[in-house]
């Protein structure tokens, strides 16, 4: 082994590729002129990682508009490094058709970039195009005596001393790679079977049923689902709308001005869930006018108190109060500025007294309902959030009508900009987001009510979902799902609380969500080890890290000076590994924290003349 310094990134997707973005723009203050040899590896193709490669169905789209995605900072990111401007994945597009940039991608791909628009919907594989390049970008950014070595293989075990020279053994090779320091950016976990998702498993066994587990949709072996026949498929967010289109259009069903025109070989779709209720539509129109004043009511500031205060952090008790009124903040401020005839209060007046309110109090109910005239015009988060608490149908018709009906509400609203503090709770939410994610492990129910709110499907998959409903492909079963497995006649049964008394029946189960992030339960031997060896992981499984750098932390609270990790299996997960221009973008600082805290380990490390072997 030569006495360059090594640094070995775990993950090729997004987030490996903006470590080493970062390290690409820290080098030159932090590094010198200094040689450094980075280990990128991952199985799949460097950039887009697993997720986001190039060999996947043309019908899976984002759910970002191409305005709304960008792998680079700016001056809205905190950062300790420098900003590095690049462009949004639409001005990537424009500078593609304009002959700025030749990306390596197939002439599909290529016939997409040259008709996409702002506000299109991107599929997959354009977006992997421009991870690609992206990734390439980054390379060409690194000063001469840092050299990037791809490895096409996985990484199964990381082990060695505090002190000392890391080993990560990989799948294909028999010596491990020598490391200084090795950077974890996995992205999202496959996952063992829990102890209800086995016992499902062992009765379709029996049975011969067809049961699949939380998965990748487009990693899920679909053909096992029959032609007409019944399927039982829990969970409406994204991996059900992955689902549906892999099950219709994937088996040569078309949409037609509105109306679904089967194949045949369609099953039947039969969706619930706890809301019952698909996510809600991405909003369809662009802010205008001042953004919100955020943060205001949960900032650093607020995020410091919640982490001085002993003892652990009850999100309920502690936590959604702030979110609330800040979400609350966003919204009325959007309203008196841009509707105030809907209003009864001038603007001043009504933030003066909501300052002075409780969140959650009497207080500010009596202020919203006296301020807001009409209902539809108020913040009511508990409603969204269970939008079928309390609703009956009589008949399982009645309930396809009322879910159509609830879907169509939906996307109107959420297209239209007489409703524009619904984008200001969207901002609201981002905000949040990025303060949230410096308390650690909050719990799921945080992350759920996000996604439901905040990153929803794109408007025409909820109007294509409302043609295969009234095409009896995909039908609704409501809120509070239950799944039975029946011994007695071999069946899968499911039943919902919008339409009690009535089950229905399946030979085909599908757990339409993505495993959770959990160390306890991944099916990751690299994650596994590490969690064997002494990571230590919070009460939901995730792994902890320090806030300040991502160092992973042991069972006693120390950092490991030489592991990192960054996702979502760990306590600083965040919303995405890019996101919207001019957001803050949260994984950008936390990449750049991460970048930073392992050259000036290594530059020393260097400088001592201390390479351990």
């Amino acid at each position: 082994m030569s006495g360059t310094p090594t640094l070995v990134v775990i993950g090729g997707g997004p987030r490996g590729t903006g470590v080493i973005e970062r390290v690409a723009a820290n080098a030159a203050a932090l590094y010198g002129g200094r040689r450094l040899d980075i280990h990128l590896v991952d199985p799949y193709p460097a950039g887009g990682g697993r997720i986001w490669r190039p060999d996947q169905s043309p019908l899976l789209w984002m759910n970002s508009m191409a305005e709304d995605v960008t792998m680079f900072t700016d001056d809205t990111v905190e950062l300790s490094g420098p900003v590095v401007a690049g462009p949004a994945l639409d001005a990537w597009a424009r500078d593609v058709r304009e002959g700025r940039v030749t990306p390596d991608a197939e002439p599909a791909v290529l016939a997409e970039i040259h008709r996409l628009t702002g506000q299109d919907f991107p599929s997959r594989r354009l977006q992997s195009a421009y991870l690609r390049w992206t990734y390439e970008r980054a390379l060409a950014a690194l000063p001469p005596g840092i050299t990037v070595h791809e490895h096409r293989t996985t990484a199964l075990a990381v082990t060695g001393p505090r002190g000392g020279r890391q080993r990560v053994r990989l799948q294909d090779r028999d010596e491990p790679l020598l490391a200084d320091l090795v950077v974890l950016t996995v992205g999202h976990l496959d996952a063992e079977h829990d102890p209800e998702q086995s016992e499902l498993a062992a009765f379709a066994d029996r049975h011969r049923l067809v049961h699949l587990p939380p998965d990748f949709t487009a990693d899920t072996g679909l053909d096992v689902l029959p032609a007409g026949e019944p399927v039982i498929v829990r969970g409406f967010g994204l991996a059900f709308v992955d689902l549906m289109v892999l099950l219709t259009e994937g088996r040569g069903g078309r949409h037609e001005d509105g109306v679904y025109l089967p194949s045949g070989r369609e099953p039947v779709l039969y969706v619930g869930s706890r809301r019952g209720v698909p996510y809600h539509a991405k909003i369809g129109y662009a802010w205008s006018g001042e953004r919100p004043t955020l943060p205001r009511y949960l900032g650093p500031a607020q995020a410091e108190e919640l982490l001085s205060r002993p003892g652990p952090l009850d999100f309920r008790r502690d936590v959604w109060p702030l979110v609330e009124k800040e979400l609350g903040h966003a919204h009325y401020e959007r309203l008196l500025a841009a509707h105030p005839e809907r209003t009864t209060l001038a603007a001043e007046e009504f933030a003066e007294k909501y300052a002075a309110a409780e969140p959650g109090s009497p207080d500010l109910d009596d202020l919203v309902a006296a301020a807001v005239p009409d209902p539809a015009d108020r913040l009511d988060l508990a409603a969204l959030d269970r939008p079928l608490d309390g609703v009956r149908h009589p008949t399982a018709e009645a309930l396809q009508e009322g879910l159509r009906d609830h879907i169509t509400a939906d996307l109107a609203r959420r297209h239209d900009p007489g409703h524009s503090p619904d984008l200001a709770v969207f901002l609201g939410l981002l905000s949040s987001y990025a303060q949230l994610i410096r308390l650690g492990d909050i719990g799921g129910w945080w992350h759920g009510f996000f996604s439901y709110l905040a990153s929803g499907p794109p408007g025409p998959r909820l109007q294509q979902l409302l043609a295969l409903s009234r095409a009896g492909v995909v039908r609704f079963l409501g809120a509070s799902l239950t799944v039975e497995a029946d011994e007695e006649r071999g069946v899968f049964r499911a039943h919902s609380a919008t339409l009690p008394g009535e089950w229905t029946e399946a030979r085909a189960l599908v757990e339409a969500r993505l495993p959770d992030p959990s160390l306890r339960h991944t099916a990751s031997p690299l994650l596994r080890a590490l969690h064997e060896g002494g990571a230590a992981v919070t009460a939901t499984g995730l792994l902890s890290v320090d806030p300040a750098d991502s160092r992973v932390l042991d069972r006693e609270g120390r950092p490991h000076p030489r592991r990192f990790a960054l996702g979502p299996f760990t306590t600083a997960r965040n919303s995405g590994a890019f996101t919207r221009p001019r957001t803050g973008g949260p994984a950008f600082r936390q990449n750049d924290d991460t970048a930073r805290a392992a050259l000036t380990f290594l530059r020393d490390l260097s400088c001592r003349g201390r390479l351990a072997s």
